[in-house]
Parts: C-alpha cells; structure tokens; sequence
C-alpha cells in the first residue's frame, strides 16, 4: 500500500456542498463534480453550501487533524448587511453568545476588523442582492473554532447579518488568485498547521 499522500486547496464556490458522497434523494453539486480526486481524498472541515472559498482536501488523515486544530487559524472575509461598526467588531472580538444545536455558546476571542472598500475576490454566482435594498460592507473575521455556521451566527448576533461569506486563509495557507472551482496540487498541508510569521 502506498505511502504517498495527496493534497490540495480548493476555491468552493457557492452552491456546492462540501462532500463527495451525495445524501439519499439529493441532487446537490459535490467535489469530485469539478475534479477527479484521487479516491480516499477528503474535505478538511467543511463550507456550508452557500458560503465560498479556501477549502483544503488530503488523502492523509493525520494532516487533516493537525489543520482542524484550534491552533490553526481560518480567516473569513464576510460582506454583512449594512454598514457595520467599530461596536459590532469589539463584540465579535471579544466573543458573544449564539446558539449551537440548541444551548447558548460563547464564542471564544477573536480577531475582527473592518475592510474597507471590497476585497479582491471573484463575483458570485448567483447575486447577493440589489443595491437599493441598502448599503453592505465587509468585515476580516480570523476564528479558531468552527461551530456550525459561527461567523453567521456571531455577524447576525453583532446585528449584521451575512450576506456573502467567503474563507481565505487557513494557517499560513492563503486562497491567493484561485477562482471558483479551480484546484491547485500541494506538495504538503504544512503551511496550514506551521507557526504564523508576523
């Protein structure tokens, strides 16, 4: 048996479940729909269906727990509803309750700022609403958790719901130019879990 392991980072692009195998009576976009991935690979951690960017996949189990560590940073770049403010990022920095399967969490510290402007990333495929619905902004969210849907969950609690939320870096792995659904090989998983460099 090879000893040989494959990785790679993925631009997820909204509409695609983070999966490979399809649920009973689903008819949903996965994966292997955009590549052929070698068989075993998997997803490290997940995008829900309707958020984009980095996703990171491997063949080696053992990288794949090293990257969902809580040492590893993931950092979101989230356009919200509204403009949001410096109050709104001092709650999220300093953790806020939300709801996970049912009990109230408090999110652990994190970094938040404000971004000014739009960041440099692809268009959606599907539109995030009309302009005169009201003004958007975006915000740099940097967890090291990952409770279902919790920069939703905090943005919302901050009282700027999501609109569009796209993962950009996981560790010192960043999404650079990838569009959506290219995937790019790796030699290794290393950067992801390797000390952060200031």
């Amino acid at each position: 048996m090879s000893n040989i392991h494959h990785h790679f980072k993925m631009f997820k692009p909204w509409g695609c479940v983070s999966q490979f195998r399809p649920k009973p009576k689903k008819s949903k976009t996965l994966l292997g729909d955009y590549y052929d991935f070698p068989e075993d690979t998997m997803a490290i951690g997940r995008l829900d269906m309707d958020s984009e960017g980095l996703l990171l996949l491997t063949t080696d189990g053992m990288a794949s727990y090293k990257v969902r560590d809580k040492s590893v940073e993931k950092e979101y770049y989230v356009q919200v509803d509204g403009i949001i403010t410096d109050e709104a990022i001092e709650k999220m920095q300093n953790g806020l309750e939300i709801v996970v399967k049912g009990d109230t969490y408090m999110t652990l510290p994190c970094k938040a700022r404000k971004i000014e402007g739009e960041p440099p990333l692809p268009e959606r495929a599907r539109n995030i609403r009309k302009s005169r619905h009201g003004p958007t902004s975006w915000a740099s969210i940097i967890i090291n958790e990952g409770k279902n849907r919790q920069v939703r969950k905090m943005t919302a609690a901050a009282g700027f719901p999501t609109l569009r939320l796209v993962r950009v870096r996981i560790g010192n792995i960043h999404i650079e130019n990838l569009q959506p659904t290219e995937v790019v090989a790796l030699d290794s998983l290393d950067k992801a879990f390797a000390p952060k460099k200031d």
